[in-house]
């Protein structure tokens, strides 16, 4: 395992796993498996991938009304699929979901998923989930769009309870257990850490009484340290509120950073540039703030840009 002693953070990758994301063009699985090998050589911490069936979005950013102009769908690869070829060829490197999608699988089978990729790897996934928002890719693949948090409500307490003890007996409106028992376990006993993506006040509730790690895109910061900042004192309240130490839920933030020429972004977001010492510097704040582990969204997300932004973890493994 590489000495990180000195790195401030934890600094992981987001793979382009999205039509038209690898620099305007598409990643299929050889070009992804590359940048995963790619981003383990050069020190990145992790590798994620998002949870996605079909995105609908005009280049304007607006939203396709259901039913429309079938030009702008844009398909994502399958998330669990991806992450059990990444824990096949990838050896030290953290590998996490930002997030998955709760509405999308059965909450046992989702553990029992989690598990087999847990053992696949070594130990190396963090599971991250949320309730879900994008309305188009529900209707399209006929998933119930309605309830989201009850449904998320119900199905964390049968994850946590399956992965961190083994066991979930629940009855509830939207999912049932009956003496389920996970069988065989990976190699950590409590299993993976859990990450909750959200800035909403209830689910904010959850993830204090069950989450390891928050987590926040970078929409919701406008991709800046100020937004962010805002965004954290939610988060000690809602600790507060619910009687935790803020000091045990690790904060987290998915970052978007240019390091290269490129295609337009669709990110949506301005996006944080600079020579490597200056991103090194942004990045050591974070740090001072409190995260403790970003994922970064390259532009380029290509190898490319993989070498660019390898002078930053560089410079950040020296302090």
């Amino acid at each position: 395992m590489p000495d990180r002693t000195n790195r401030p953070l934890k600094v992981g990758l987001l793979l382009p796993d999205t039509e038209n994301q690898f620099d305007g063009e598409t990643a299929h699985w050889p070009e992804l498996a590359g940048m995963a090998r790619l981003a383990e050589q050069v020190g990145f911490d992790s590798i994620w991938v998002t949870d996605h069936l079909l995105h609908r979005t005009k280049p304007d950013g607006g939203d396709v009304v259901i039913g429309g102009d079938l030009r702008y769908n844009e398909g994502p690869w399958e998330c669990w699929s991806l992450l059990a070829g990444l824990a096949a060829i990838t050896e030290h490197a953290e590998l996490g979901t930002l997030v998955i999608c709760n509405s999308f699988r059965n909450p046992a089978i989702l553990a029992k998923m989690a598990d087999t990729v847990e053992d696949m790897s070594g130990g190396r996934l963090i599971l991250g989930i949320g309730a879900g928002w994008n309305e188009a890719e529900y209707r399209a693949f006929g998933i119930p769009y309605d309830f989201r948090v009850d449904r998320f409500a119900e199905s964390i307490r049968i994850i946590t309870s399956l992965l961190r003890t083994g066991q979930s007996d629940f009855s509830g409106a939207y999912y049932t257990t009956e003496d389920a028992v996970l069988r065989p376990r990976g190699p950590r006993p409590a299993g993976p850490p859990i990450l909750i993506g959200t800035t909403s006040p209830r689910m904010l509730r959850y993830t204090v009484e069950y989450a390891d790690i928050w987590n926040t895109w970078f929409s919701q910061s406008n991709n800046s340290l100020d937004g962010l900042r805002t965004l954290l004192r939610l988060v000690d309240e809602a600790c507060e509120a619910g009687d935790r130490n803020p000091a045990t839920l690790a904060r987290s933030t998915a970052m978007a950073i240019e390091v290269a020429d490129h295609t337009p972004s669709t990110m949506g977001v301005p996006l944080i540039s600079g020579e490597p010492e200056a991103l090194a510097d942004e990045l050591r704040a974070y740090a001072a703030a409190g995260i403790s582990h970003v994922q970064v969204w390259l532009e380029p997300a290509t190898p490319r840009g993989i070498e660019a932004f390898a002078p930053v973890l560089e410079l950040l493994d020296q302090g």
